[in-house]
């Protein structure tokens, strides 16, 4: 097993942060290109927002194949192939004749950008000792957010400069460069001791883990909070675009720089828990995620925001405890585990609006505010309760 702080480890963990960030750089890159896109195709505002929610859901429903399928061959081979695929696909964006085309390589590439996020934690589960786990999942965390920031840059900044096949262009380019980098770092794996790929076991394995009190509290945490967070960010720009605000396109996009404070809670993660414990840190990163909603309400743009700054913190704490949370409580299948857990994360991305748009439309920004409490109130009850499962386990 891996010990923290060992070059193995250092090696390790700055190839599954690499290959964390290609996947996010290439998941979001199309975001700052949609308005230019519709324009280029000649579609609706509604139907270039597919490019990203269609992802997003191909990207969930991958995992239920990549990280079953992963406990049967292996981890690195599912990690390395995919995240060659995703370069290529990224590349042929910029060639798309037509948008049912450029849909359709979307539609593929969040299929294959689901391979690594489907078994790195678990990988890291195999390999890492526990406190070497709770410190690389943090890191690898901060890689997410880091990569989402980066692709929506420098998506915007190569479209920019050369249209939106320039920003395709330039991502696929770094894609295929950091695969060569992935190659090279990951070390071969020691501890993964393969089994033969059953559907009814893989089945079976799924429906364990949905079973399991401890590992199903953490995924009803994780997809809640993301449902929150990421649906949050899609209002206030509504709110921001608005008098007395009134920020163009560009000064939005920089909106999302907010997502560094998430680098630091998701970097700080394992020291914190390791101190304090993961399900009390957990219960802290919503607590905070709720106060950071709450500046958000001030009116001084500088308050709204900081409020975001505090709200990115506090999730990306939370979601790499939970994130490692079920790497170190899964019994076996660890990959189907890890797996399931990204499946509830995207899929409460993908369905968050239609719980905000309400308060919204009762009360705009303020009526988010109330929906997002509302529900981060059940997942802070869900973290007191893995906390009382943390104390029972250390005494047993």
């Amino acid at each position: 097993m891996i010990e923290a702080g060992t070059r193995a480890w250092w090696r390790a963990t700055a190839a599954l942060c690499l290959g964390s960030f290609l996947v996010f750089i290439n998941l979001y890159v199309p975001q700052p290109l949609l308005p230019a896109l519709r324009e280029t195709y000649g579609v609706s505002t509604l139907g270039v927002s597919f490019l990203m929610s269609f992802a997003t859901l191909s990207l969930a429903l991958s995992l239920l194949v990549f990280g079953p399928l992963s406990d049967a061959i292996g981890r690195e081979r599912i990690m390395r192939l995919t995240l060659i695929a995703a370069g290529v696909l990224t590349l042929a964006l910029a060639f798309a004749p037509n948008f049912e085309m450029l849909l359709a390589l979307r539609l593929l590439q969040g299929f294959v950008l689901g391979g690594l996020p489907a078994v790195a934690i678990a990988w890291m589960g195999d390999e890492f000792e526990k406190p070497a786990l709770l410190s690389a999942v943090g890191l690898y965390i901060g890689a997410n957010s880091l990569g989402g920031i980066s692709g929506r840059v420098v998506g915007g900044v190569a479209a920019t400069l050369g249209g939106t096949a320039a920003a395709f262009l330039a991502v696929g380019a770094i894609t295929l460069v950091g695969c060569v980098l992935f190659w090279r770092l990951l070390p071969r794996g020691r501890a993964f001791v393969p089994r033969r790929f059953r559907l009814r076991l893989a089945l079976a394995d799924l429906a364990h883990h949905l079973k399991t009190p401890a590992l199903l509290a953490a995924y009803a945490l994780g997809g809640i909070n993301f449902l929150v967070f990421i649906n949050q960010y899609s209002y206030i720009t509504f709110r921001l675009a608005a008098p007395p605000y009134a920020l163009g396109a560009a000064a939005l996009g920089l909106i999302f720089l907010t997502y560094l404070g998430g680098t630091l809670g998701s970097t700080v993660s394992g020291r914190l828990a390791e101190r304090f414990g993961a399900a009390r840190c957990m219960g802290a990163g919503i607590v905070i995620l709720m106060l950071g909603t709450a500046v958000t309400l001030c009116e001084p743009l500088w308050l709204v925001v900081a409020g975001l700054v505090i709200n990115a913190f506090g999730f990306f704490l939370c979601h790499s405890l939970a994130s490692s949370w079920v790497g170190r409580n899964a019994q076996g299948a660890r990959g189907s585990a890890s797996a399931l857990y990204l499946v509830f994360y995207y899929l409460g991305a993908s369905i968050g609006g239609f719980w905000l748009e309400p308060f919204w439309r009762f009360a705009q920004w303020p009526g988010v505010a109330v929906g997002s409490w509302l529900l981060l109130g059940l997942t802070l009850c869900i973290a007191l309760g893995l906390c009382r499962f943390e104390r029972r386990a250390a005494h047993q």
